[in-house]
């Protein structure tokens, strides 16, 4: 995944108004540059709809800043893409979480599908 930067999340970092800064940075980014194709469990494919950040936790180590979040958004599940095919597009709530590590000397970011071991 490409990274980009989360500036306003980083500036508020330990402050009480860090969660809804970074959720509404987030959800400010076009999705593609979040891993949410790899988090599908139950359809094809992203929809081109917003989605929603949950903030899970928060630490820093060192240079990083690592948060988790849960993110809510949307799949389609679709037909067999013949001509003829009857079956609409519709949309399916999914759901998975991401870590985002942020370099807290630039805000540059990187986020990572949570692998459940």
């Amino acid at each position: 995944m490409p990274a980009f930067k989360l500036p306003h999340s980083l500036a508020v970092w330990n402050t009480p108004s860090f969660g809804a800064r970074f959720k509404h940075e987030v959800e400010q980014l076009d999705a593609t540059l979040l891993p949410l194709q790899q988090g599908l469990s139950a359809t094809s494919w992203v929809a081109e709809k917003p989605f929603t950040v949950m903030l899970l936790g928060a630490t820093a180590t060192g240079d990083c800043l690592r948060v988790k979040a849960g993110v809510f958004y949307a799949g389609i599940l679709g037909g067999c893409s013949c001509a003829d095919d009857p079956t609409p597009l519709d949309t399916q709530p999914e759901y998975c979480e991401l870590w985002f590590e942020i370099d807290m000397r630039n805000g540059e970011t990187h986020a990572k599908l949570v692998l459940e071991t």
